[in-house]
């Protein structure tokens, strides 16, 4: 269908946040379980967190997680005005790519060496990607 190749980058960004969401459980159920993490408490006490409790590096792909449920709803609206107009296809649906590709490579940098310069630079470039998909939104509809 003419303009729904937007979409095919935006499921494979959902598929991402499932993959991610399964990675953050596997990691973080066992460290909760050698942490004794109470979770009555955890729940009631206002100062206990998780983030005090469990390893940093536990914690990463959970912070990934909440991220990949932040700026990407833009990205998952403006693929669907895009893909409604009939501008989905060509150099947009290549821009939903390098926009899914930068936040897969922001995951992974995210979730395991953590280094904030690289994960910023991923962002920025990223955000740049989804600024030009919005652009092209705004004159396809204005």
């Amino acid at each position: 269908m003419i303009g729904m190749g937007i979409l095919q980058p935006a499921i494979g960004l959902m598929i991402w946040t499932m993959v991610m969401w399964v990675w953050m459980y596997a990691t973080r159920i066992p460290a909760m379980s050698r942490a004794s993490v109470d979770l009555d408490r955890l729940a009631r006490d206002p100062d206990s967190t998780l983030d005090r409790t469990l390893p940093a590096e536990v914690q990463w792909k959970a912070h990934n997680y909440n991220h990949l449920h932040e700026q990407p709803t833009l990205f998952y609206a403006v693929a669907v005005v895009l893909a409604i107009v009939g501008q989905g296809d060509g150099t947009t649906a290549l821009l939903g790519w390098i926009y899914l590709g930068l936040r897969i490579v922001h995951s992974l940098v995210q979730a395991t060496a953590n280094r904030i310069q690289v994960r910023f630079v991923l962002f920025a470039l990223s955000s740049l990607v989804l600024i030009a998909l919005i652009m092209k939104a705004a004159l396809a509809v204005f």
